[in-house]
């Protein structure tokens, strides 16, 4: 299992946020930072963090074999969090790092490292809890096997 993670203030060596969390790197995701991403300070706008996260979690999703599908049993997130270390702004590219965690009987704990690309420093990180559900009945049901056997292993 991986443990990763750089610091609160993203200098290499501070003191991680997230090591009590094992974790385990499931996907990178490479975006490019819009101008319409910043807002009226000149950076990157704290809510857009969370649609970064989004996209990453999507594309990792898709690649495993999942799609958002109103038909069939899909994730949800209910907890999501983000950690505010430095300021992004355009024009840039960053890689949105998705890392696993502990799988229960219907969540996966899914945690999140952005960097600008070619700068090794933490950007902010931030984690969402995945709960799986029937979207018929609102309920939640048992975590895919795929992704329990992903997150452990």
């Amino acid at each position: 299992m991986k443990l990763a993670g750089i610091g609160k203030t993203g200098e290499p060596g501070a003191k991680d946020l997230n090591m009590e969390h094992p974790r385990k790197l499931v996907h990178t995701s490479r975006q490019l930072i819009r101008w319409g991403d910043m807002d009226a300070y000149g950076h990157v706008n704290n809510t857009v963090y969370f649609r970064y996260m989004e996209q990453a979690r999507v594309e990792w999703l898709e690649s495993v074999g999942y799609r958002c599908n109103a038909e069939q049993e899909a994730p949800v997130i209910v907890h999501a969090d983000c950690s505010f270390l430095l300021p992004l702004n355009h024009p840039g590219s960053i890689e949105v790092h998705v890392f696993t965690g502990n799988a229960g009987r219907s969540s996966l704990m899914t945690f999140y490292e952005l960097r600008l690309q070619g700068d090794d420093r933490l950007y902010a990180e931030g984690s969402a809890k995945i709960v799986w559900i029937n979207p018929a009945s609102g309920k939640s049901v048992s975590l895919p096997d795929c992704l329990r056997q992903l997150a452990a292993g």
